[in-house]
């Protein structure tokens, strides 16, 4: 939704709720004087007299009337707009009728009483939407104006959509980041605790991004901007959470399914208990009107209707500011009913970043191996290669002086040259095998072991293997446990070797897993899932598992290192990474269903008595109000705000 639409709608909410609270407090201070007017006339002093209320009781009479009649046709019109124009039978349209009907048969306070307790359940309700709306859109308030962008050499400040991609903005110690970027120049430590919820500082240095309303704690950063205003991850993630109303749970639909049946119903009785029963049963109609018209409130399904949106929407808003991004209340719902998560290995449970584990040598002369072999890698861009120059740098080993010459690539295989005119060959046991590597004394370790190996052979003698591991992630174990306990199923898949993917899968504790799958494989493995344990999630990196994502129940994807895929692909996305939040979901989402089912159930029973009861006669309008409709609607919105706990 363009900004300025947006924006329109938000004073448009704020403009009724300034409208309900205004008419709540002149019916309550019209009630309030009404009432101390009509204990002065029953004769109870009230210490003040004046000439224009000598006599009270026909002044209380005015005031109830005046304020019934200017509120009520407000009120009226509404309804009738809705009526005429949305063809549906609004909460305003059958308030105001019952309310003038109590005016008509001369029941004054219970008329007004009417009027004033739906005006406050009205201010209620849009205060608690708009305070679940607040707990996302509070991202957009921390949003900076304007951005710091070095211009030809020198500073200048601009409004944030003037920065266009590829500026470089300035970002000084105690300064928000206003835009996406990646950092070019300086070391920092950013709170980013408004985006993903990580309540300690996150250490960032060159090529690391920053996101827009995230805080610079300590250092100078020069950052290049990658996104525009409206495209930064805030303004997406509050645009997501937004638009999450739009994609409704089930239990969403059968309420307003319900209740496009059940107003149309309950008017007819209403009609039926004024014009009819009269006739029927006996009795005047004054004393059946004043039954239908305790009906009609009865049928306001404002409670009802109510619940379930504002259940699902607290819920989603209140994931959001931990860094879980939910795009509708039907995810709420189905996680709520997950039996089974499947996660992918490299890049979810593990940081998809290989690091240098051990070298093992037949000679012990692991320094020189690990040397030649990062003097090769240098020129290569996989990220096995990427790991053995930065083990070899950590170490001190002064591989770039080194001669290296006709360097060769064989894709899926290593590197082979020449490193100071020795031939240096690293990679699998193929490559090995290719260029008649003698590795006999290697070949046994490299075969059986439950790391992934690269050989490093000099002068076609294998020296060395070098052990590649991923590391897992920090909350993996935890988070594996956490749902096994809840009792949801677990299950790991992996295209990597089987011995690699078993000694992970032993670590984590999962369920089961599976190993050497291609991507289609993983959709075979899912489905299988699914099929023997019920509705399963599928948790994926949002890049490369997006088929899977598509294909699950619910697709969760870690977002920290392709947020934009993420976004795409994905119905739940972990801003921050942790994998911890996925039982957090859970618990979140089963709460948030329960509270729903508690508030229906409180609804239908509530109105069912009430109406029963008003039936019969057995209790007056004004309680019906109070307790059926307007105070039952404030009931479940505070129910409702358990979430928050």
């Amino acid at each position: 939704m363009p900004p300025a639409e947006e924006e329109a709608k938000d004073c448009e909410r704020e403009e009724k709720r300034i409208v309900w609270l205004v008419l709540a407090l002149a019916l309550g201070l019209t009630m309030g004087l009404a009432g101390l007017l009509d204990f002065w006339a029953h004769g109870i002093p009230l210490g003040f007299a004046l000439p224009l209320f000598n006599e009270p009781a026909a002044v209380s009479g005015i005031l109830y009337r005046a304020a019934v009649i200017i509120i009520g046709l407000y009120i009226g019109f509404v309804g009738l707009r809705e009526l005429f124009f949305e063809r549906r039978f609004s909460v305003e349209f059958l308030m105001s009728v019952a309310a003038l009907g109590a005016l008509y048969l001369g029941f004054l306070f219970e008329a007004a009483t009417v009027l004033f307790l739906y005006a406050v359940a009205e201010y209620f309700e849009g205060y608690i939407e708009d305070k679940a709306r607040r707990t996302v859109e509070e991202l957009s308030r921390f949003m900076p104006d304007k951005a710091t962008v070095i211009v030809e050499g020198s500073e200048k400040s601009l409004s944030v959509g003037e920065v266009q991609p590829g500026m470089i903005m300035l970002l000084r110690p105690g300064e928000r980041v206003a835009l996406d970027g990646k950092i070019v120049e300086g070391d920092s430590s950013v709170d980013q605790s408004l985006v993903t919820g990580e309540s300690t500082p996150v250490p960032k240095k060159n090529d690391d991004e920053v996101y827009a309303g995230t805080l610079n704690l300590s250092g100078v950063l020069k950052v290049a901007v990658s996104k525009s205003a409206e495209d930064t991850l805030v303004s997406r993630i509050v645009r997501l959470v937004v638009d999450s109303k739009n994609k409704k749970a089930s239990v969403e639909k059968l309420v307003d399914r319900f209740a496009r049946v059940y107003i149309p119903i309950v008017i007819g009785l209403a009609a039926l208990t004024a014009f009819v029963f009269p006739k029927i049963v006996g009795g005047s109609f004054e004393t059946w009107l004043y039954r239908s018209l305790i009906l009609l409130v009865v049928s306001c399904p404002s409670a009802f209707l109510i619940s379930v949106p504002a259940t699902m929407f607290m819920a989603v808003a209140i994931a959001a500011r931990r860094g879980v991004i939910v795009k509708g209340g039907v995810y709420i719902e189905k996680m709520a009913r997950i039996k089974a998560v499947v996660f992918d290995k490299t890049g979810t449970l593990t940081f998809g970043e290989p690091s240098v584990h051990n070298v093992n040598t037949v000679d012990e002369a692991d320094a020189r191996a690990l040397t030649y072999a990062a003097a090769l890698e240098q020129y290569s861009n996989h990220p096995v290669a990427r790991t053995i120059v930065r083990k070899a740098a950590e170490r001190n080993l002064d591989f770039s002086k080194l001669s290296v010459k006709e360097v060769k690539e064989v894709p899926g295989k290593g590197l082979v040259g020449y490193v100071d005119d020795v031939h240096v060959a690293v990679g699998n046991m193929e490559l090995m095998s290719e260029y008649a590597c003698n590795c006999d004394q290697i070949g046994e370790i490299y075969e059986n072991d439950e790391h992934a190996f690269t050989c490093v052979a000099i002068e076609k003698s294998a020296v060395a293997t070098i052990c590649v591991t991923d590391a897992l992630r920090e909350d993996a174990v935890e988070t594996v446990k956490a749902l096994k306990t809840a009792g949801v199923h677990t299950a790991m898949l992996s295209g990597d070797r089987s011995e690699i993917a078993g000694a992970i899968a032993k670590e984590l504790g999962v369920d089961e897993s599976h190993a050497e799958l291609f991507p289609e494989d993983k959709l075979r493995v899912l489905g299988q899932i699914r099929a023997k344990y019920g509705q399963a999630a599928m948790v994926g990196d949002g890049v490369n598992d997006a088929p899977a994502l598509a294909a699950s129940d619910v697709g969760i994807a870690m977002g920290g290192k392709g947020v934009d895929a993420a976004l795409e692909s994905a119905d739940v996305i972990l801003v921050k990474d942790k994998l911890m939040q996925i039982p957090y979901l859970i618990r979140l989402s089963d709460k948030t269903v329960k509270i729903a089912k508690q508030n229906i159930a409180a609804s239908l029973t509530v109105k069912v008595i009430l109406g029963a009861l008003g039936l019969f006669g057995l209790i007056p309008l004004w309680f019906t109000v109070a307790s059926g409709d307007d105070g039952l609607t404030m009931l479940v919105l505070l129910n409702v705000l358990r979430l928050t706990r």
